[in-house]
């Protein structure tokens, strides 16, 4: 690490040397689109903080079925360069669950999950990043497993990391914008899909239907879940495909996780830590 650092202060003494201006922003936000080189020129120097989109590939009701990833990388688009940081690409396969049994969907074993997550945010570490915040657009046990990966390496690593899962921050929003409770592929998550690209959503093939509320606490368990659409309270949460909410929505969780973020950074800092 203290290498690197090295290295970054050579690079800016080459350019003060030579006469040549460093530009004043990178070309681009996304690590996947960045050269070495520039990546060098702006990594831990200037660009200290990361974002990481995490997700997996399930049944959505009717978006699509990649949509964990399309919301937390939206995030991330619209919040880099206000907390001035980098995206990373995004993990695309996770520990699904229950509804891994529909067309399209995909499941990662725990064992192999944790191995690769780990390996990602150590990677993270290595470059130079001093706070990882990794962006989490899916649920059950996957959460579990990114809190206590991000702890693990953030003691070991001696970075600083911060885990979200936007809607289950965002739940008020859901209430406020909405007026009643949303759910997995229910009108919040579909609105935020809608916000995004209007695109991934297919109203035509929607139903009420096809949605089925989540079962009380040792009611009933089915495997596969009845219905890609679980809503998290009877009676609320079937999609109604109404664009000045969905883009309302989306909006505010921008706000609202860009705030969590900008005051979990200056807390760090203000603490030394």
């Amino acid at each position: 690490m203290q290498a690197r650092r090295m290295s970054q202060l050579l690079v800016g003494l080459l350019f003060c040397g030579t006469g040549l201006a460093q530009p004043s922003a990178s070309s681009t936000r996304e690590m996947n689109d960045m050269n070495w080189m520039e990546f060098r020129e702006w990594v831990p120097t200037r660009i200290s903080t990361v974002l990481l989109p995490t997700g997996t590939l399930e049944a959505h009701g009717v978006v699509n079925n990649g949509a964990d990833k399309t919301a937390p990388l939206a995030l991330a688009r619209q919040m880099a360069a206000r907390i001035n940081g980098l995206i990373a690409p995004v993990i695309p396969y996770g520990v699904t669950g229950s509804l891994d049994a529909y067309a399209g969907s995909f499941s990662i074993t725990e064992t192999a999950y944790r191995a690769y997550v780990s390996d990602v945010l150590e990677g993270l570490a290595r470059q130079g990043f001093r706070n990882i915040i990794v962006l989490n657009g899916h649920g059950g046990p996957q959460t579990v497993i990114l809190n206590e990966l991000a702890e693990k390496v953030g003691r070991q690593q001696r970075v600083r990391t911060l885990v979200v899962n936007w809607w289950a921050y965002c739940s008020d929003l859901t209430q406020k914008v909405f007026g009643e409770d949303g759910g997995h592929a229910a009108w919040n998550e579909t609105a935020f899909i809608q916000a995004i690209d209007s695109k991934l959503v297919h109203p035509e093939r929607y139903s009420d239907a096809l949605a089925t509320p989540h079962p009380l606490a040792g009611t009933w368990s089915a495997y596969p879940f009845p219905s890609s659409i679980v809503l998290y309270q009877p009676g609320q949460g079937y999609v109604k495909f109404d664009q000045g909410k969905a883009d309302a929505y989306f909006k505010a969780v921008v706000e609202k996780m860009l705030s969590l973020i900008q005051e979990t950074i200056a807390k760090w800092d203000k603490a030394g830590l």
